[in-house]
């Protein structure tokens, strides 16, 4: 099954670009741009990767965005994720950013795009991977300053394809953003929302409802609503799950604990993703095999979760048929 796994080509929806900064590439950014970072080395800074919820991981992965400063250092982020996802056979990724992570500390909007674009479109020309990106609104922030984000975006629009909610959820329900959701869907942007893992299952009833998203990253709660579960059936909306955050974040106790294979019991579309997997001990094939060795994932259920994620991406049918043809020839290599 690892075998199979590893080899299995694989799309991934939730992952966050600023997420990705591994220890190495962060001392690297910082002697370059002369960042002084309060770490005295790689090994120091992962053995503080000892989260105990949400905002212990958040306090660690702001102060890591902040040697991000330069167009240059932005390709060099995104590029190292995309070669890193390559190995992992991902064909597809749907990339969230966090512009207010960085233009709040005075880097402009456009740099922070533009060098994500500008090693997305290597991507693709390279490794032959297709990508999409999308902005996130900081949630613990003001709605004001997100529609001042969004304004930014604007000239920008042919480089992003939706928008997204993410940062710390309790306390900031998706009701606080519907208007910023409202213009964005108005220019144009597809629409997600972090929603169910740290906050109730209201939340995901709130961002179908008053932001009228299209998928719901995590979502893992609904499982405490029957009927928001019936609705998620029903509806077909896409879960973008991401089992070792949930884990590192004490969202469930253990691997063994998660919900995954129950999602998928229940009939929902849900799928696997990295999340933030410089912090969060692995990316997609490393999510894969933990939730395999914890859960006996089987090989029919891993072709389900990658099926899910093809149906659930921002690609046209053209490009949904070719992944979903490369899934079925790989499994049927392998039967």
């Amino acid at each position: 099954m690892e075998q199979f796994i590893r080899g299995m080509p694989k799309v991934e929806l939730h992952l966050h670009i600023e997420g990705t900064l591994e220890p190495e590439l962060l001392f690297e950014l910082a002697e370059r741009n002369g960042v002084k970072l309060r770490f005295g080395s790689v090994e120091e800074l992962r053995a503080a990767y000892d989260f105990t919820d949400l905002q212990s991981f958040l306090d660690i992965y702001y102060e890591g965005a902040g040697a991000l400063l330069e167009r240059r250092d932005f390709y060099d982020l995104t590029w190292a994720y995309v070669v890193r996802a390559h190995a992992d056979n991902v064909r597809h990724t749907e990339i969230f950013f966090d512009p207010q992570t960085h233009t709040d500390r005075g880097v402009a909007f456009e740099t922070v795009v533009e060098g994500i674009h500008d090693a997305l479109v290597a991507a693709e020309a390279k490794l032959g991977m297709t990508t999409r990106l999308i902005l996130c609104f900081l949630r613990h922030l003001s709605a004001e300053a997100a529609m001042a984000t969004l304004e930014e975006a604007l000239p920008f629009r042919n480089r992003i394809v939706a928008v997204g909610l993410d940062s710390s959820e309790l306390g900031h329900p998706p009701s606080k953003f519907a208007a910023v959701f409202e213009r964005a869907r108005a220019e144009g942007f597809r629409a997600v929302a972090h929603a169910g893992e740290e906050g109730p299952p209201g939340y995901i009833r709130e961002a179908l409802d008053l932001l009228a998203v299209a998928r719901i990253d995590h979502g893992v709660r609904c499982v405490e609503d029957n009927e928001l579960v019936d609705r998620l059936r029903a509806e077909a909306i896409p879960l973008t799950v991401c089992p070792l955050s949930n884990v590192r974040l004490r969202v469930f106790d253990s691997m063994a604990d998660h919900n995954l294979v129950q999602l998928l019991n229940l009939g929902l579309a849900a799928t696997v993703n990295s999340d933030d997997p410089a912090y969060f001990g692995g990316y997609m094939t490393d999510n894969f095999i933990a939730v395999h060795k914890a859960l006996e994932l089987t090989r029919e259920q891993c072709l389900t979760l990658t099926a899910n994620a093809i149906d659930a991406s921002f690609v046209d049918d053209n490009r949904k048929a070719a992944l979903h043809a490369e899934l079925e020839a790989y499994a049927s290599s392998r039967l």
